[in-house]
């Protein structure tokens, strides 16, 4: 006869793993249902793998904390279709990085969300933690006012996932910023021809990279920061970096110099690394390398309590409040026990307050003689 108790076992555990599945909430949707005029002609497909997105670039995503796309098309009642890719990363810096990773020199920028550049049809902007790649079958003159109003109804990233990183702020005037790139992994450092290997830069220890070009007068040299989570790390990852590449060495002062163009020079600024390589004179390269300087900037991220219970200036109000109360009740008590003292004198006089006995002093009359104290006697 067949053992029911393990199928029972089973048939108990599959419904609850149901239960559970039923119970975890499914991921809120990214894309609107309509926005400026576009409606979604089907439900929007949706896949946490990243081969969906990019096939070709599937390992970069993962880099930058891809979670999940969805893919839709919109159209309008005059016929036209809008096709959005919206890519959903785990904070605002991953979308950033992202972004800079697709955009190219070509492209022209645009006022759209947190940035966004396009290139005829195509739209690309990031907001908050997710990337837009918007393709349109007809542009008019109004069609990034249509995206603008699209980046506004996006759902915004909470607490820290909101903020950018600020290492590309560290980029010279003299470079361009503009289409840096901002790399977290190994695969996307390869595809931006960066000067050093992924083995120096060192990812594992939470390195971040911004790659700009930098238009010297012999050419296009490469600006390269990679910043460590402090100076330690920095300071022994430059030493590594020398070891593999020293950088070009200074001419002695009086004494012209063989090499007209310095290839390499590093240096560090606090927990950052800057790299300049390239076709580059060694008055330029000390240069562009003097203009970037770390400045600490040290924050308070704890809460700060400014609720009504620990706001200051409600405790100064609670303080003139208490004093007043004081005040008041010390008036009180004292007008009641003045009042009782009248009240008891006049029904009984010389019988509770002010009795002769009471009122007697003890003198010792120390300064009295012997015959007026005898007298007293």
């Amino acid at each position: 006869m067949m053992n029911i108790r393990p199928l029972a076992f089973l048939l108990v555990l599959f419904v609850g793993a149901g239960t559970l599945a039923a119970d975890v909430p499914a991921a809120s949707p990214v894309l609107p249902p309509q926005f400026a005029g576009w409606q979604l002609r089907a439900p929007a497909e949706k896949s946490a793998d990243p081969s969906f997105a990019d096939e070709t670039n599937a390992p970069v995503l993962r880099e930058y904390g891809f979670q999940r796309l969805e893919k839709a098309t919109y159209t309008r009642d005059d016929g036209r279709k809008l096709a959005i890719k919206a890519a959903v990363f785990a904070d605002a810096t991953g979308a950033y990085g992202a972004f800079t990773y697709y955009k190219t020199p070509v492209m022209r920028d645009e006022t759209i969300g947190g940035q966004a550049s396009s290139m005829g049809n195509r739209v690309l902007f990031y907001q908050g933690n997710i990337l837009i790649d918007a393709v349109f079958d007809r542009l008019t003159i109004m069609s990034a006012a249509e995206l603008r109003e699209l980046a506004g109804d996006l759902p915004a990233p909470v607490g820290n996932a909101r903020n950018l990183p600020p290492l590309p702020n560290y980029i010279p005037k003299q470079a361009d910023a503009k289409n840096a790139k901002y790399i977290l992994g190994p695969v996307a450092l390869d595809h931006a021809r960066s000067p050093l290997p992924a083995s120096l830069v060192d990812f594992t220890k939470s390195a971040e990279v911004v790659i700009a070009t930098h238009p010297a007068k012999l050419g296009d040299a490469t600006l390269m920061l990679i910043e460590y989570p402090n100076p330690q790390i920095a300071a022994e990852k430059l030493r590594e970096i020398d070891a593999v590449h020293q950088p070009t060495a200074q001419p002695e002062a009086g004494k012209p110099s063989i090499l007209d163009v310095a290839p390499f020079f590093d240096k560090r600024t606090g927990p950052i690394i800057v790299i300049a390589a390239g076709p580059l004179a060694i008055s330029e390269a000390k240069s562009l390398l003097g203009s970037v300087s770390y400045e600490a900037d040290v924050t308070w991220n704890e809460n700060t309590y400014v609720s009504k219970k620990d706001n200051l200036a409600n405790l100064l109000f609670n303080i003139i409040v208490l004093c007043g109360i004081v005040v008041g009740v010390s008036l009180v008590a004292g007008l009641a026990f003045g009042g009782f003292r009248i009240v008891m004198k006049r029904l009984f006089p010389d019988r509770v307050f002010d009795r002769p006995e009471d009122r007697e002093l003890i003198s010792l009359h120390l300064g009295d003689t012997l015959e007026q104290a005898s007298r007293r006697r």
